[in-house]
């Protein structure tokens, strides 16, 4: 077996034993499974090898890119890893249609920089982007800071291609924004988290790169006036805030005591701290008036002012270097190391309507405590869009209940007509939540499509489908 894959890919790019130990692991560090192998093509043809190969021996197979998932989508217990790694092209970028082609192992940030150079931006971003790869985020749909202004991956692409469980290759690598021509596959395939192929490359949608930013933490009243002021400050300055990101008090205290460089965002502590940041494309915006002041943030100040006086913010501190603003995005962008401060976690990745915000957490912190009542909790949220990051540290290592807890979060998420997963997908981490909390009629259509294209069952078994 060994030998056939060697001759797809060559011996240096077949690794087993030690070599592919770090295939073994995840993020988050639950997944322990060693892969049968891992090969790591240079090619879309290569991949199509290697995928008939599989399916020939009835070998399993696992996709993997830059491993930053947080469900257990990667474990590859005896399977056939292809690391999309090597496939790591840009391959062209149109300015004037504003398009990237990119291959899947290209990462985040390497592409943030590519289109940047020609003064384009991929709007796409979140705190792993200097590991995690086009392939991934394609796979997890993922979404991240910027949802609010560009919206998720998939609104974000134009154009695949993908390998099927056949072998065949899916070629639908177009930068049409219209095309009404049957069943959207492109859509059927991200988010799908490589149980019905593997995709290879895509088109992508490109912006043009903010030439002024206005970033700001601010401190409303409550939570419910913070949604009011980002309502305001989008109709104000016509819809140009790209981010609006939710950070409670403990949150903020807890990576002070990490990072006690960077301090507290505010001279005094708050139970509800925002970081807000507006974008513009408008060289007037960034061009210093005769006193000095940028015009978009002078704009946000004058928006702002009128809430202190109502009564809806309590405090505000704005940005005035690069340099501060990259604090205030570090503060944001380290949920995952304040959660990690503690064992054994429990993460939910929820999402409600944006203004029933509060109201989820005030329910999930009372079930909390009738459940659990030795857990902690560590939240951060993505405001704009309604995604709660609400991850547990139970007081308790026994898994049944931690997924009684889970259950009761659940319980409240469907109570609101809400999603159990936001942005991190299922893997194999949340089988329990779908097999609990996903349509039967839903689950038996996925089923059909899953078996309708991988009969064998060889693409990423174990995960997504309960």
């Amino acid at each position: 077996m060994l030998d056939d894959i060697r001759a797809i890919v060559g011996d240096r790019y077949l690794l087993t034993g030690d070599a592919a130990a770090p295939w073994a692991v995840d993020a988050t560090g639950k997944v322990q499974a060693a892969p049968f192998a891992v090969a790591r093509p240079a090619s879309t043809a290569e991949v199509a090898a290697l995928i008939r190969w599989a399916a020939a021996a009835g070998r399993a197979v696992v996709p993997a890119g830059g491993l930053t998932g947080l469900t257990g989508a990667t474990a590859a217990g005896g399977a056939l890893v292809i690391s999309l790694d090597r496939m790591n092209r840009v391959r062209e970028i149109r300015e004037e249609a504003r398009t990237v082609t990119v291959e899947a192992g290209v990462i985040l940030t390497k592409l943030h920089e590519t289109v940047e150079a020609r003064g384009l931006s991929f709007p796409l971003t979140f705190g792993a982007r200097g590991s995690c790869m086009v392939g991934g985020f394609l796979s997890t749909n993922a979404g991240g800071s910027n949802v609010l202004r560009y919206g998720n991956t998939r609104d974000l692409v134009l154009g695949i291609e993908a390998v099927l469980p056949s072998g065949e290759v899916l070629d639908l690598m177009t930068g049409l924004h219209k095309n009404n021509s049957g069943y959207d596959l492109r859509h059927l395939l991200i988010g799908a988290e490589g149980t019905l192929g593997i995709i290879t490359a895509a088109v992508l949608k490109l912006v043009p790169k903010p030439c002024a930013h206005a970033t700001a933490m601010l401190a409303p009243r409550d939570l419910p006036a913070a949604l009011t002021i980002l309502n305001a400050v989008q109709g104000d300055s016509g819809g140009a805030v790209e981010a609006c990101e939710f950070m409670p008090g403990d949150y903020v205290e807890a990576y002070a005591r990490l990072h006690p460089e960077h301090g507290m965002p505010f001279d005094a502590p708050h139970p509800v701290n925002v970081l807000m940041e507006l974008g513009s494309t408008v060289p007037r915006d960034s061009t210093p008036g005769p006193e000095g002041a940028v015009p978009l943030v002078a704009r946000f100040e004058a928006i702002l002012e009128r809430f202190f006086e109502e009564g809806l913010l309590v405090d505000a501190v704005v940005a005035r270097s690069e340099a501060q603003r990259r604090v205030m995005w570090a503060r944001r962008e380290a949920a995952a190391e304040v959660a990690g401060t503690r064992s054994p976690r429990v993460t939910n990745d929820v999402a409600v309507e944006v203004d029933r915000m509060d109201e989820f957490i005030s329910r999930a912190d009372a079930v909390l405590a009738r459940v659990d009542p030795g857990a902690g909790r560590s939240i951060v949220a993505h405001l704009g869009d309604g995604n709660i990051h609400y991850t547990v540290w139970p007081g308790t290592l026994d898994e049944a209940e931690q997924d009684r807890m889970v259950e009761a979060i659940e319980d409240i998420v469907v109570d609101m007509r809400g999603s159990f997963s936001a942005e991190h997908g299922i893997g194999s981490f949340k089988l329990n939540s779908m097999a609990r909390r996903k349509s039967p009629v839903a689950l038996e259509t996925m089923r059909a499509i899953k078996a309708a294209l991988d009969p064998q069952g060889i693409m990423n078994p174990g995960k997504l489908l309960p």
